[in-house]
């Protein structure tokens, strides 16, 4: 038996782990504070803010879950990188972690981010390689619970989550802005375009996620596509799945001075250790996240 313990269910990646966990087999316990989720067959829902006293040891041993995939943090666009919650969800996630392993839990794998890593190295960032060192409020979190939930569970999987996109993502994130503003006619203003980067549609990485948990493999591995693409060729392939490429408008953003020119990862660990290949090609997870925009403005 396989029970696992998924916090952040509703979230952007918790939501689309849901259907790979279980066709590996898993008992879903999905952990969610917003009340009301719909019942579905193998998926058993818990409404707990993780962040509440004692929240964390309480529904451990409520579930005794075998598995644990810690989804939940604080991602307000914008607000994340410097907001005080990443304090309190690094104490909340330490103490899941620890009662997880107090229950005698099996296996567990946690979200890290890239943020975790030293970004003016330069070239693919490879885990054991590239120095951690975090310059933001947010990455100094994920990598000091990384750093903790190992002592407590040495044979921790931890996901650095790369750049992604996909349907649900908040309107203010570059792919959905630009897609929503190019379906509604509006223009789309963005910065030069020649950054670098890596990009991986949400239900791969839940699926890299699910294939994580589902594996013996232990600490750092990247959860990205380890595929350079351009901010410029990014939004241009929204703008064809749009149809209007016109309304895109490079360069009428000024270039923000602590962004890195490229911020790709070495994936082999990803790929041979866990075995994961994403389902998507980018062009045709943009096309699909276009769709779903496009239904979802059409319906308002």
């Amino acid at each position: 038996m396989k029970r696992v313990l998924l916090t952040g269910a509703t979230g952007f990646v918790g939501r689309q782990a849901i259907e790979p966990l279980r066709e590996r087999g898993f008992e879903v316990h999905a952990v969610t504070s917003r009340p009301g989720q719909a019942a579905r067959p193998g998926v058993v829902w818990h409404e707990v803010d993780l962040l509440a006293p004692d929240a964390p040891r309480r529904i451990v041993e409520e579930v005794v879950p075998t598995h644990l995939l810690h989804l939940a943090w604080y991602a307000e666009p914008g607000r994340f990188w410097t907001s005080p919650e990443n304090e309190r969800w690094l104490e909340a996630s330490v103490d899941l972690v620890r009662a997880f392993a107090d229950a005698g839990g099996r296996r567990a794998v946690a979200a890290g981010t890239c943020a975790e890593y030293d970004w003016s190295v330069g070239g693919a960032l490879r885990e054991g390689a590239t120095p951690v060192r975090p310059s933001t409020v947010y990455g100094q979190a994920k990598a000091a619970f990384a750093a903790r939930a190992q002592e407590l569970v040495p044979t921790l999987g931890w996901g650095r989550i790369f750049f992604l996109f996909g349907p649900g993502e908040h309107p203010a994130r570059l792919v959905s802005s630009v897609a929503g503003a190019l379906l509604e006619g509006r223009p789309a203003p963005c910065s030069h375009g020649r950054q670098v980067r890596d990009f991986l549609h949400c239900a791969d990485v839940a699926a890299a996620f699910a294939g994580l948990l589902d594996s013996a493999v232990a600490g750092p591995v990247n959860i990205a596509s380890g595929e350079p693409v351009t901010i410029a060729e990014l939004v241009g392939l929204i703008g064809e799945a749009t149809g209007r490429p016109e309304l895109i408008e490079l360069g009428a953003l000024p270039e923000r001075p602590d962004e890195p020119p490229v911020l790709l990862a070495e994936v082999a660990r990803l790929r041979d250790e866990v075995g994961f290949a994403p389902r998507l090609t980018l062009s045709e997870g943009i096309a699909a996240t276009v769709e779903w925009w496009r239904r979802e403005l059409g319906a308002r």
